[in-house]
């Protein structure tokens, strides 16, 4: 027997549930779940911390944050892992502006911008000490299989569950920048045909003064860049920005990845069911990858919770019960996603009469209070 899977006794009470991914997604789920007494496998070791950086950022909302508080995992975040954001500029490519405030939301802030690699550390950290949850190398009996494993998800496959992808030809070019001057907690995002630009107040860069770079370009463009001498890139982020965050400067190496969006056909079934990117996948414009998958955390852990409440004698894995689950996430799913996909098409296209109904659009969306508060609150999770 692999070791990993040595601390699971065959002639034991068994397992409850057994999650098919450690991504942040799973070791949050496997934390909720315990946290109920529930028996957990969690399929998947801890993340590798080496020399190379993760340099993805997930900007979390309010209540992914109130999740991870609840799972005892915020407060293990390192100093600088968690950048809050006061403030967000987003301008179109003719004139368009939005802007929205943590002040006028009346919230703490807007979201926050968290270093992926620490998050996956500090879910390691938790689990260590969570009573229920055992690490197995493969996938063991259990009366529910939660599917965590992302977009590629192999189990899915097997399952014959059919997902149905969508490529935006397009690279996210991820690294880290230091401005000389401070970011404040401004958040930045620019919509520019053919490619988006985000720049996230990020201290774990550069205390105060730092910001994680996330720039959507066609795949050639991005590769290139990728190549790019480092003064050259610098000189490139400084047009496309117009200086409005300060003299950018690289303090990380640069990396990449395809940008593509997706849906499974079925998100459960009689003792399975998939969260996260396994369930859906999202483009990343709007930042609500992690925020979804941890949505679908807190939507399952309390179905099965009221379900065990109500029906004691009924399985975990029973199929009414979990299609309450897929209910619930629907429309949150499907709004986040089609906002995302949408936005995305209207700034590719080239036409001048669109181009200028667009940035109208904006700017008028920005003299609306009231439907900029609903916004806002959508995408705080509230």
């Amino acid at each position: 027997m692999n070791a990993i899977a040595a601390n699971i006794d065959p002639t034991g009470p068994g397992t409850d549930v057994c999650i098919q991914g450690a991504g942040p997604v799973g070791a949050s789920l496997a934390l909720a779940l315990s946290h109920q007494g529930l028996r957990v496998a969690l399929v998947g070791a801890p993340a590798a911390t080496g020399a190379k950086p993760d340099l993805r950022a997930y900007a979390l909302n309010a209540a992914s944050v109130e999740l991870l508080q609840r799972l005892r995992v915020w407060d293990g975040l390192p100093a600088g892992a968690a950048t809050p954001v006061q403030e967000m500029q987003i301008a179109g490519d003719a004139g368009g502006a939005l802007e929205f405030s943590a002040w006028q939301q009346c919230v703490p802030a807007l979201a926050w911008i968290v270093d992926a690699g620490a998050l996956d550390q500090a879910l390691a950290t938790a689990l260590r000490y969570a009573p229920h949850v055992t690490r197995v190398a493969q996938a063991v009996p259990a009366a529910l299989t939660a599917v965590c494993e992302g977009r590629d998800s192999a189990t899915r496959e097997r399952l014959g569950v059919r997902f149905e992808r969508h490529a935006y030809g397009h690279h996210a070019v991820a690294a880290w920048l230091a401005s000389d001057q401070p970011h404040n907690g401004t958040a930045w995002q620019w919509f520019r045909n053919p490619e988006v630009l985000a720049l996230l107040p990020f201290d774990r860069a550069a205390d105060g003064y730092g910001y994680g770079l996330v720039w959507s370009q066609p795949e050639a463009q991005a590769q290139a860049w990728l190549q790019a001498d480092p003064a050259d890139f610098e000189a490139a982020l400084m047009a496309a920005t117009d200086g409005a965050a300060g003299n950018l400067k690289l303090v990380s190496a640069r990396a990449a990845w395809p940008l593509q969006a997706g849906r499974a056909d079925r998100w459960c079934g009689d003792g399975w069911v998939l969260l996260g990117d396994a369930a859906h996948a999202v483009h990343p414009l709007a930042g609500q990858g992690l925020n979804l998958g941890l949505g679908d955390v807190i939507s399952l852990s309390r179905v099965l919770n009221e379900a065990r409440a109500e029906a004691p004698w009924r399985s975990l894995g029973d199929a009414r019960t979990l299609r309450r689950y897929a209910r619930d996430r629907a429309t949150p799913t499907l709004a986040i996603s089609g906002m995302g996909d949408s936005l995305w098409h209207l700034f590719a296209q080239q036409a001048a009469p669109l181009q200028e109904l667009r940035n109208r659009g904006m700017s008028l969306v920005n003299q609306l209070p009231p439907l900029k508060r609903w916004l806002a609150a959508r995408a705080l999770g509230h």
